[in-house]
């Protein structure tokens, strides 16, 4: 479903993706594992298309994307769930979400749609009217997810969902991605609780420096622990 072919990327003149290639076939939830700075995040924006210096071919459904603007790629069913969450301030919950119906067909039944959502985010449904800003960090994360999935995306890419959140809401998350993959939604996880995440994936990746190192099946990986101490040790 998605097809990254000799990526490369740029921030200025430091070059961040030296020839990445990786692939996710439609159903699959696989991880991108690695140190901070390997360039996991530098991928997803890149697939996303939000760098602006890219090189090399993305490809979703079997159709070159690289040079599509970030809007075209949602529309085409590629939801974003960046690592800063980005909640807008000043707006409520159900008008954060509100904000992940703006480009898409099912905009025109927003109440349904938002009561589909209230009722998968139970932590939400209680603060629908809340000012968005006033949550939790792990109800804000909840609600980035939430704001991504609204349109009903066939893709979904998460960075760093966990990070700094309570292991309850973690919990949570995680058996909400497990059950956005059952009901057929594609996902690439960047994530540092390594086990965690291999224990719901299909397969992983493991960037360093920019480069894909390692490759193979989530089992696999978990059960190699020189692998993880090598390239994901802090």
């Amino acid at each position: 479903m998605l097809k990254i072919n000799n990526l490369h990327a740029w921030y200025g003149p430091s070059h961040i993706l030296q020839d990445v290639n990786l692939e996710v076939k439609k159903g699959e939830l696989v991880c991108l594992i690695g140190r901070n700075g390997a360039g996991k995040t530098t991928t997803v924006k890149s697939v996303a298309g939000l760098i602006p210096k890219v090189k090399g071919s993305v490809k979703f459904e079997g159709e070159e994307i690289l040079g599509m603007p970030a809007h075209t790629r949602f529309a085409r069913g590629l939801a974003y769930v960046p690592e800063e969450r980005r909640i807008v301030p000043g707006l409520t919950v159900r008008e954060n979400i509100r904000l992940g119906l703006l480009a898409s067909p099912l905009r025109r039944r927003e109440s349904e749609v938002i009561d589909e959502i209230a009722e998968t985010f139970p932590r939400l449904k209680e603060r629908l009217d809340q000012a968005a800003i006033t949550m939790s960090g792990g109800e804000q994360q909840m609600l980035a997810i939430a704001r991504a999935v609204a349109s009903k995306p066939k893709f979904v890419l998460l960075d760093e969902p966990s990070e700094g959140i309570m292991p309850l809401l973690v919990d949570e998350m995680f058996e909400y991605f497990t059950a956005l993959k059952k009901s057929g939604v594609t996902i690439l996880l960047i994530e540092q609780n390594v086990e965690l995440a291999l224990r719901i994936a299909d397969r992983a990746y493991i960037l360093d420096q920019g480069q894909v190192v390692y490759q193979g099946t989530a089992q696999e990986m978990l059960a190699d622990q020189a692998i993880q101490e090598r390239y994901c040790a802090v």
